[in-house]
């Protein structure tokens, strides 16, 4: 059975918020508020006629008009002027929220049966909408965290493929360099016999 709805209002930056949920608890999940608004004052039930209907053909929707303003609620509303800024700022926080007027009932679609079933049924489905929006955005985040692992991966294997060339070549050079100096003292051993027989000799051809 589809749950009856209640309209809810509260202030976000410059935009003031309505939404027509079954529950304080569902109005905030849907302003994706962390903290209890209704508890700190800062959101409330609203009977306005105006309002309700609003949210009503909107169920599960969060409405917006500029804060300090009297206009009507819309999904796309503009930036408030300054000067409502000015006031909106001006006011208490708890002022700033919409004003409420008590009417009859009567004097909101949210009396009447059929079209309160309506709503139900249309938050319902803004409902299932909002899930599966949310499950898109879930299995498109475990995508791109899969794929920045398989890139953290693939960066950290060439990574350490190239430490290994590297120090694989130094190896290679350190062995050449090993060599080298064998050599080179081969060579400066060679030289200083070769050079002290040759010395000799030259000083027995200079002695004649």
């Amino acid at each position: 059975m589809p749950r009856k709805l209640k309209t809810y209002t509260t202030t976000s930056g410059f935009y003031e918020l309505a939404v027509a949920a079954p529950s304080m608890k569902a109005a905030l999940e849907i302003w994706g508020s962390k903290s209890n608004l209704f508890q700190q004052g800062f959101a409330k039930e609203t009977d306005d006629a105006t309002i309700v209907n609003a949210t009503m053909e909107h169920p599960g929707v969060v409405l917006r008009r500029p804060v300090g303003t009297q206009g009507a609620f819309k999904q796309n509303a503009e930036l408030p002027k300054l000067e409502a800024l000015r006031s909106a700022i001006a006011r208490p926080p708890k002022s700033s929220l919409p004003k409420t007027k008590r009417v009859k009932k009567s004097a909101s679609k949210k009396s009447d049966p059929a079209t309160a079933r309506a709503a139900a049924k249309l938050y319902d489905l803004e409902q299932k909408r909002r899930e599966r929006d949310e499950q898109r955005a879930e299995a498109r985040r475990v995508k791109e965290e899969r794929h920045r692992a398989q890139g953290i991966e693939k960066a950290e294997a060439a990574f350490d493929n190239a430490r290994a060339l590297h120090e694989k070549r130094n190896s290679e050079i350190a062995k050449e360099r090993d060599a080298l100096d064998r050599r080179e003292r081969e060579e400066e051993e060679r030289w200083r016999d070769q050079k002290e027989s040759l010395e000799e000799a030259l000083i027995r051809a200079r002695r004649g």
